[in-house]
């Protein structure tokens, strides 16, 4: 009787053993896929004096024949690709209605008065000044009042002159339009300044990135009061969402980049938003610090920091049903058809979205309670079935407990017509941060990163209000210094007031 549960117990533990390598196993083939995508099997040769080779044999003449062949093919097909068909031309036509039109009149040789001009034959091509780079001279024209009249009546001014108008930045030579310029380029084409500047030799002035640097940072200055009106407009919604990402910055003390954090708050209902910098913490804390006053619709992911505001007084939390579908899909090669069926019942949340994409609020809202919160209950019952057949945690596991551990969230947009399924516009929202991490890689310490927030803020609610952000910067510059003398409201100038 012993020996038996000896063995099953060695049966068991075994069993258990099996099923954790399996997890283990399926957990390195995900993160292999996912670092290198398909990749060689193939090891490195036992004896470490052998030369590893990618070739096994050196190839034979069939072989080399069969290469050559095969790249005289492929030679014939790059010539038919890159030669130009005339006259087939089947694509879109260009949008040129907003360009001026510079005509250049051609007449033909030895027109005499036998010929009568008939009408003209007109061929339009596009073309292209390239960008320069001018002073601009302001000169202002001194009077002064006559000798004789300065006796006769001397409480009249003796001297007149036009005052000088007010600089973007005091005693600055960069203009309100090289100064949007550079923060275009930084933060629009996400160029790095070093090029910034290059670009600027070849136009014919050379700045020095220090220069380059002040001129920024005191752009960045004035610009602050408007970040601050924006950040009141943003928090004063009634629904905002949330995400947060990666920012690498320059530790001084440690001599090397670190990873911060930039959070983005997004207005859901205008879609304006504002980047926020708190010396790169991602922490319980600066999430608090961020939304502790806000008591409306808060939509984010499933990140930990969020689960404080849980049952929060005056906090309905919103959850994000493209991250929990994300989770089924990267379970697809564990399980694939547990994965799907999940990944079906989410597929029919987002059809109904669909089909009710033009209806009203309120109308949307009866559809979802009626058809969606069912589908949510029926997928309740799934992931609570489910649980008990699945390797406990592998990826399906995970995705499961995930998705169940965030139903009430993620229910809860059911109950309001506007009210997003998912926080994907704020992932729009924050890809700008991305391409910016490839092109300039960090920023320079932690100031550097909090005027990154601003400007960021501002360019994206440029984008939500339709409004160019260079000609927005430029005019917003030049204005801002009469606003301050002025004592004028400030928030005439953000991005969609600036629009009206």
């Amino acid at each position: 009787m012993q020996k038996a549960l000896t063995i099953e117990e060695k049966d068991a533990r075994i069993a258990e053993l099996e099923a954790k390598v399996a997890s283990l196993e399926s957990e390195l083939y995900y993160l292999r896929k996912k670092v290198f995508g398909k990749m060689s099997e193939k090891n490195l040769p036992s004896d470490p004096m052998q030369e590893p080779t990618l070739f096994d044999n050196e190839m034979t003449i069939s072989e080399a024949l069969a290469i050559d062949v095969q790249k005289a093919k492929d030679e014939e097909i790059i010539t038919r690709t890159i030669t130009v068909k005339a006259g087939k031309d089947n694509r879109k036509a260009l949008d040129t209605t907003k360009l001026p039109v510079e005509e250049e009149h051609l007449y033909p040789e030895n027109i005499t008065e036998e010929y009568v001009e008939i009408a003209p034959e007109v061929t339009d091509t596009l073309a292209i000044q390239p960008a320069k780079m001018y002073i601009k001279r302001i000169v202002r024209h001194k009077f002064v009042l006559k000798s004789s009249l300065q006796i006769k009546e001397p409480e009249k001014q003796t001297f007149k002159i036009a005052p000088l108008p007010l600089a973007p930045i005091h005693k600055c030579m960069a203009s309100s339009s090289i100064l949007a310029d550079i923060i275009i380029e930084k933060f629009f084409y996400h160029m790095p300044f070093y090029r910034v500047i290059q670009k600027y030799k070849e136009l014919g002035v050379s700045i020095s990135s220090s220069t380059m640097g002040d001129w920024y940072a005191a752009a960045c200055e004035k610009l602050k009061i408007l970040y601050d009106k924006l950040k009141d407009d943003v928090f004063n919604s009634d629904y905002i969402q949330v995400d947060e990402s990666t920012l690498p910055v320059i530790d001084n003390e440690k001599h090397r980049a670190v990873k911060g954090y930039m959070w983005v708050v997004r207005n859901a209902n205008t879609g304006d938003a504002i980047y926020h910098y708190d010396f790169g913490s991602r922490s319980t804390e600066t999430a608090l610090k961020l939304l502790k006053d806000f008591n409306e619709a808060i939509q984010t992911d499933g990140y930990q920091a969020y689960d404080r505001f849980e049952g929060m007084k005056g906090k309905k939390m919103l959850g994000c049903w493209a991250h929990t579908r994300r989770k089924f899909f990267d379970a697809l090669s564990e399980n694939k058809k547990l994965a799907e069926e999940g990944i079906a019942f989410i597929g029919k949340l987002y059809q109904i979205e669909n089909e009710t994409r033009e209806l009203s609020d309120e109308e949307r809202a009866v559809r979802r309670q009626r058809e969606s919160y069912q589908i949510i209950l029926d997928f309740e019952v799934w992931l609570q079935d489910t649980s008990t057949k699945v390797i406990k945690n592998g990826r399906m596991f995970k995705a499961i407990q995930y998705a169940y551990g965030l139903l009430p969230r993620l229910s809860r947009y059911v109950q309001n017509g506007k009210y997003n399924i998912d926080n994907n516009l704020i992932e729009n929202v924050i890809r700008p941060l991305a391409i910016g991490r490839k092109n300039y890689l960090f920023c320079g310490n932690a100031d550097a990163a909090i005027r990154a927030g601003i400007i960021y803020s501002l360019i994206t609610s440029c984008k939500a209000a339709e409004v160019e952000p260079r000609i927005w910067l430029e005019d917003v510059l030049g204005k801002l210094p009469l606003y301050e003398s002025s004592g004028k409201d400030v928030s005439e100038l953000l991005p969609r007031n600036w629009n009206k």
